[in-house]
């Protein structure tokens, strides 16, 4: 059963994430560990297991270590990130740079950074292509989300681009290099390309809404960040309109209670709905198995995640 199957795929995963990030040096390793068992959805580590199975791949263990690796990505940047936001809480546990201070966490995500190609190496050129281009795109798209925050031009044709260079880079590659690495033919990889491109923007839209809606016990972080930074939705509704402040009220907070009326949120959601339903098409020029089954199944999971 795929379901099984990618439960162990997880599961060495996640045994294979520890082993490589274990350090002599102990702030590295403390830092690496901290956030490594912090946990998360390993959204993108299934995308790669449930491509290569999906494209007829039948040695799982061949895929584990390409598939720690760009999680071990999406977690590097999430230490940089809480950088950047000031964020003290990520996943319900302290932030690294929270507990280790700001240089000691830039450096446990370069540490991070640079054990990802250590597990590419095995893997050659193609793949590392692919990777190293991602996140060279997940570096601009964080670029230019900051250049247009702190201009206040969020527009709406700029954050879609922002998330396609930031998000859907990485699962892009997660999908397609399972795939390569599974024999698919062009067919193939060009579904999983598309169905991918559209997950990680879904993926994102959502992640930036329930910055504005959700709960957070259950994100194990506060919310209203992009409030504060203009960043996300929440600066695509606010770009150019100014809130006159009200007497004895936390500006964020106002602000957050006139995005929840504006009905942002439940713009920006149908939008992602309509990607899912472009995700979900992509799939159909994949055979049938219950891999495709899985991957159809991760589209809901994205779009109706509440953390």
């Amino acid at each position: 059963m795929v379901s099984e199957t990618v439960q162990d795929g997880l599961k060495a995963i996640d045994e294979l994430l520890h082993e490589v990030v274990t350090s002599n040096v102990t702030i590295l390793d403390e830092a690496s560990h901290h956030i490594i068992s912090s946990g998360g959805k390993r959204v993108r580590p299934q995308l790669v297991l449930l491509s290569y199975l999906a494209a007829g791949g039948q040695e799982l263990e061949e895929v584990v270590p390409l598939a720690a690796a760009v999680e071990l990505i999406h977690t590097a940047t999430l230490v940089h990130d809480d950088i950047n936001d000031h964020s003290l809480m990520r996943r319900g546990k302290i932030t690294v740079h929270a507990r280790w201070g700001r240089t000691f966490a830039l450096l446990a995500g370069d540490y991070l950074f640079a054990k990802v190609y250590e597990m590419l190496a095995p893997y050659g050129a193609l793949y590392n292509q692919i990777i190293a281009q991602a996140t060279v795109e997940l570096v601009e798209g964080e670029t230019l989300q900051a250049a247009a925050a702190k201009a206040g031009q969020m527009d709406r044709e700029t954050y879609k681009r922002i998330i396609d260079l930031k998000t859907a880079s990485l699962f892009r590659a997660a999908a397609t290099t399972g795939g390569f690495l599974a024999g698919a033919d062009d067919d193939m990889v060009n579904a999983l390309d598309t169905y991918s491109r559209n997950l990680g923007q879904v993926f994102q839209i959502v992640d930036d809404v329930l910055d504005i809606i959700g709960d957070p016990e259950k994100l194990g972080k506060p919310v209203g960040a992009d409030v504060v930074q203009g960043m996300g939705v929440s600066g695509v509704a606010l770009a150019g309109r100014r809130v006159a402040p009200e007497p004895d009220v936390d500006p964020v907070q106002q602000m957050m209670g006139r995005l929840r009326e504006s009905g942002a949120a439940e713009l920006a959601l149908a939008e992602a709905s309509e990607l899912a339903e472009r995700a979900r098409a992509a799939l159909h020029d994949l055979p049938a198995s219950p891999a495709r089954d899985g991957l159809e199944a991760l589209i809901d999971l994205v779009l109706q995640r509440d953390r």
